[in-house]
């Protein structure tokens, strides 16, 4: 008899240390589930926030060249229209020097004439070199400033999906590049 109660106490305790180690499964196996669960929002929210960070990015660069694009045309426009308005006060106040001069040199000689017509060249040459040199820098500085506004838009560009890439490249686990792509593929030796 005695035989009989320890095989069925040993059943029984077998079958409680199987029946708790059961319960111990299921809890660790919803514990994972959970992990599993929390790693995949994670893995949403960085996604999210990447492209997010991308689209606002872009915007901002796009929003800065336009800008800059503006400024470079009201510039111009700006230089420009001074330059006509100087050349044509020049020019006026050339043609005014000039006819106060004939009608003074009227009852003079032909030397004062002379004179004149010597001065009014070198005032129209003066001002025809004065109104090139102004063209030349405004030509210049539009270069400049569309050269620089290319530059910093290309910097942006590449500065862009380099993050892009390696947020994406750090969410799949894998190493930083230093020249990354949207699509996370390396296109240098990660550092």
């Amino acid at each position: 008899m005695w035989r009989k109660l320890l095989t069925r106490g040993s059943m029984l305790a077998v079958m409680t240390a199987a029946l708790a180690s059961y319960t111990l499964g299921q809890s660790v196996g919803q514990d994972l589930k959970a992990v599993g669960t929390d790693t995949k929002d994670a893995a949403e929210k960085t996604g999210t926030a990447v492209k997010n960070g991308t689209v606002k990015a872009y915007d901002k660069t796009k929003e800065g060249t336009e800008v800059v694009a503006k400024k470079t045309v009201a510039g111009t426009k700006t230089v420009a229209k001074k330059t006509a308005d100087g050349t044509k006060t020049v020019a006026d106040k050339t043609v005014d020097g000039t006819k106060a001069a004939v009608d003074k040199t009227k009852e003079g000689t032909k030397t004062a004439t002379d004179k004149t017509v010597d001065t009014t060249r070198t005032a129209a040459s003066a001002t025809k070199k004065g109104t090139v040199k102004a063209t030349d820098k405004t030509v210049g500085a539009t270069k400049t400033a569309a050269d620089k506004t290319a530059s910093g838009t290309k910097t942006a560009a590449h500065a862009t999906k380099k993050a892009t890439g390696n947020a994406v490249r750090s969410v799949q686990g894998k190493p930083k590049t230093t020249t990354g792509d949207a699509s996370g593929t390396p296109t240098s030796t990660p550092k």
